[in-house]
């Protein structure tokens, strides 16, 4: 680790003579993101300083107490305890601020909720898991728009696309992405058996153009008429705008929007937020931290987390969390849940940290 306090403190010193570059300052995009790393090492090398500095005064008290007797001897006794305990906090905070920060920390999000197996109730269901973080985002003040959606026969969606902004949006909801399980009697069940459908969640950073730019050359664009449930057009113009990113083959459609500028303005920010996910994606690979896609096939078999309405039960396959609340959590009071999963986050990092050790 002491190879490692030290090429963190020279970065922090190569930072901070670069800070005042004239080609950096003229250079705004830049400057915030090597501005951001300098935050982020004045906290680390600070800690690290101090760490040295408490491991200088206990060999320096170590060192007095093999000469020192009777009152003077407790007293250095009194202060290397004291240091040890300081030494131990200190390490303890370092651990945590060498956990890789979250390059999604600060943004907003866009979620898509799409029913997937199980024919009309898996759509039904996709509404219930809507309207769960609808509620959640009220309960915290976070502001909720519809961006796209595409309801079913019987009231619910096929596919319903949102943003959602506000403090700590991300750290809060980036668990939420993946296969999500039912196991209920529908609607359309008249012999009271249990059925067990799906619903898929894709929870993707909200980028800008900072972040992501595409060239217009990228893009193929077409235009239609939007569509309800049983595919009915409810539209007379072509205001429903469909985008293709040639490159990479991701599609996204927007329909809500009167206006095919507004739609085609909605389907970029969606666009531009899939394109910042893949390349993170892309990179957690070569890094060998790949992990499977949110969305993965939507089977019943694969699932994130199950909620069982006969048991009022939601459980969470990632952690093995199980809450007897399920009435609570689709009312939007998920915190225990995101909660867990946080907490299970931080445990795994510090454990791989500590191996690195």
């Amino acid at each position: 680790m002491a190879d490692l306090h030290e090429e963190l403190e020279q970065e922090f010193l190569d930072i901070q003579d670069r800070l005042g570059d004239q080609d950096l300052l003229s250079d705004q995009v830049e400057y915030a993101k090597v501005a951001k790393r300098y935050s982020e090492l004045e906290n680390i090398v600070k800690c690290i300083r101090d760490i040295r500095s408490s491991n200088e005064d206990i060999e320096t008290a170590k060192e007095m107490l093999t000469e020192a007797d009777g009152t003077d001897r407790e007293l250095l006794r009194d202060e290397i305890n004291a240091a040890q305990i300081t030494l131990e906090s200190l390490e303890t905070q370092l651990r945590q601020l060498l956990i890789p920060k979250d390059p999604n920390e600060n943004k907003n999000v866009i979620i898509e909720i799409r029913g997937a197996e199980g024919g009309e109730e898996a759509n039904l269901f996709a509404r219930d898991l809507y309207e769960m973080y609808a509620s959640f985002a009220s309960k915290r003040g976070w502001k909720l728009e519809v961006l796209n959606s595409q309801p079913s026969d019987m009231g619910g969606f096929t596919t319903i696309t949102f943003i959602l902004k506000g403090n700590d949006v991300w750290s809060n909801m980036k668990y939420e992405g993946g296969p999500h399980r039912v196991q209920r009697v529908p609607v359309t069940e008249t012999q009271g058996r249990v059925h067990t459908s799906s619903a898929t969640v894709s929870v993707l950073p909200e980028a800008d153009e900072i972040d992501i730019r595409i060239e217009e050359s990228d893009l193929q664009v077409d235009v239609f008429r939007s569509s309800g449930p049983g595919g009915q057009s409810v539209n007379t113009t072509d205001s429903a705008v469909r985008i293709t990113h040639k490159p990479t083959g991701i599609i996204v459609s927007m329909q809500d929007e009167k206006s095919q500028l507004q739609n085609k303005a909605r389907a970029m920010v969606v666009l531009r937020s899939r394109l910042l996910q893949a390349e993170q994606e892309r990179i957690q690979a070569e890094q060998s931290a790949s992990r499977k896609g949110q969305m993965g096939g939507g089977g019943r078999s694969e699932k994130i987390r199950t909620y069982n309405f006969k048991e009022n039960r939601v459980t969470d396959h990632r952690i093995g969390l199980t809450l007897y609340k399920l009435d609570r959590i689709l009312s939007g009071d998920i915190n225990q849940v995101t909660d867990a999963l946080a907490e299970n986050e931080r445990a795994s990092q510090l454990t791989t940290l500590e191996d690195d050790e």
